[in-house]
Parts: C-alpha cells; structure tokens; sequence
C-alpha cells in the first residue's frame, strides 16, 4: 500500500471531502437508519462540511493516496468558557476510507491546534464504527459522552408504588427552580467531576417564572405520595445547540433535561419521567427521540439504554499534556 500524503485543509477540497463525507454517512445510515437521509446527498454534505470549514478558527488536514482522497479532518474553537481551550470536530468534521488514516490526519492538524494553544480536543464519531473510534482512542482518546436516538413509539409505562407523572403547573415552579440545580450538582460528584455552571435557585426561579407558559416546550413532573421529587423537559431536537448535522434526525423530539432529588433516586422516577417524555412524543408526531447524556454520570448512562436508547455519535476527548 502506498504511503499517505497530508496536508492542510483548503477551500478546494470541499467537494471531495464532501462527496466522502456523505458515503460515512450512508454506511452510518445502514447502522441507525433513524438518522436523516439528507446528508447521503454529496450537495448537503459538501454544503455542511462549507459551513464549517468558513466558521472562525476553523483547520484541519486532508490525506491522499496515490493522488486520491482517503480522508479528512475539520476542527473549530468554541467560545466558551466550560470547554477550556478547545478545539471541536464535530459531527461532520471526519471521514476516511481507512480508519488508520485518521491517525495521520489527526497528527497532522493537531500540530498547529496544541501550537496555537488549543489543549483540550472533543471529537463527534459515529458510534457503529468501531474501527474508526478504536483509532481515536489509539490517540489518547477517552468517550466522554454519548448522543442517541430511539423511535417515538409509545413505551410501556412502568407501575411503581405511589409514583405519579404529570404536566408541570406553576404551583410547581419552585420545585423545578431547585430541581435545576440537582443535575450539575450530581455531574460534579464523582466519577463524572463536571458541574459547568451551578446557577442559584434564585435566578431559576425568575426563569422559570417568566418562561413557563412556553410552548416551545414540555415540562413532567414525579410525584411520589403527592410531592414533587423529579422532572423532565422534552422539545424539538431543532432547539438544542449540541445536536447538529449528521448528528440531527428529521423531525425529532428531545430529551433535554430530567433529575431527581437525591433522596428519591432510585425509586423509578427517572425512567418514569423518561416514559413521559416519549410518550408525548409519540403523540407529538415526532418520528424519533433524541438524547445524550456523560458516559460518567452513573444514573443517565444506565436508565437511558433501559429505555431503548441506542448511541449514535461518540463524544471523545482529550487533555494534551496530561
């Protein structure tokens, strides 16, 4: 096999990288066909690789053997803060017709990302493919997160003892305003040490005060023996902002958020609210259900798979110098 040539990402291979990109993606489909079909289409493709190839920050590298494309690599910085000093290839951001080649491609672009001061590298893989995500953790890659999908078909409610679920009331808001708090607080206890940011019930309160007779989305609440102990939010998949490209089904609902007082877990609630969530979407007309979760987060990463949760895309990541 000849050897690998790689060298920067440039504006003219937008076609070809796109036209590679959409034949990842039909394979992709083949896996998860609940996926979107728009992007096995080159001209969409190569219209979602430009939009990220023109975003600020934006590089990467391409491969090619005997004079033709094997592969490619896009990465962008994102602005805040949570992220650290971040480089980002997202769900359109990789192809290769050998998941070696990917190693090359990486080696090369994160060159200039770590010179450039960009030390804490996420990467979107699709999750059917073992051999290409096996090469990204051949370099020093872990999962950190997941993203997955499941069809919007009614789900057989679980009965527990003295657990109801309802639609939200704003007799409800200052559970919920506490309830917010509940999910970064459990993400920063171990194994998962990642709380982002902790607002305050205050601030929660005025939120959900002035955004609960929001249409754009559905708030369920869990009742154990009539007190509010959980609480789950549902929308279109369109509304969330870590959801993008490949990794977008068609009309899809979303799984947005879901806690439970750490004194209640365990009981069911979880799974209960999760049920509500994709039963609304059913009769929503959504054809699917979209969520993610931290792959540490010992709670979310085994009640969402019980519920039919398949992953689609890996969230990797890295530390460089660690």
């Amino acid at each position: 096999m000849s050897r690998v040539e790689v060298r920067p990402f440039e504006a003219a291979d937008l076609a070809a990288c796109g036209t590679l990109l959409a034949e990842r993606h039909r394979q992709h489909r083949i896996a998860e066909p609940l996926l979107s079909p728009r992007f096995e289409d080159a001209d969409a493709a190569i219209a979602e690789l430009t939009t990220a190839f023109e975003g600020a920050g934006a590089s990467g590298a391409v491969a090619f053997r005997a004079g033709d494309l094997v592969g490619f690599v896009l990465g962008a910085p994102k602005s805040s803060p949570l992220w650290g000093p971040n480089i980002w290839v997202e769900a359109a951001g990789q192809a290769a017709t050998d998941a070696e080649v990917m190693r090359d491609l990486y080696a090369f672009a994160a060159t200039s990302w770590v010179a450039e001061g960009h030390t804490a590298h996420y990467v979107m893989v699709p999750a059917h493919d073992a051999e290409l995500v096996h090469a990204w953790f051949r370099l020093g890659f872990g999962q950190q997160h997941a993203h997955a999908i499941r069809p919007a078909s009614r789900p057989a409610t679980s009965m527990v003892p003295r657990l109801s679920v309802r639609r939200a009331i704003r007799a409800d808001i200052p559970a919920l305003a506490q309830l917010d708090l509940e999910l970064p607080m459990h993400q920063g206890l171990s194994p998962t040490f990642s709380p982002g940011k902790i607002g305050t019930v205050e601030e929660n309160l005025a939120d959900w005060t002035e955004d609960f007779d929001d249409d754009g989305y559905v708030t369920f609440v869990a009742e154990h023996d009539g007190e509010v102990i959980g609480s789950a939010i549902g929308c279109a998949l369109e509304k969330s902002s870590a959801h993008l490209g490949p990794a977008r089904p068609d009309n899809a609902g979303f799984l947005g958020f879901a806690a439970v007082f750490p004194q209640a877990r365990g009981a069911g609630a979880g799974r209960a609210l999760g049920e509500a969530i994709i039963d609304w979407a059913a009769a929503s007309g959504f054809d699917s259900v979209v969520t993610d979760w931290r792959v540490t987060n010992l709670l979310s990463s085994r009640t969402w798979p019980k519920l039919g949760f398949t992953e689609t895309f890996l969230r990797l990541h890295r530390m460089i110098g660690y």
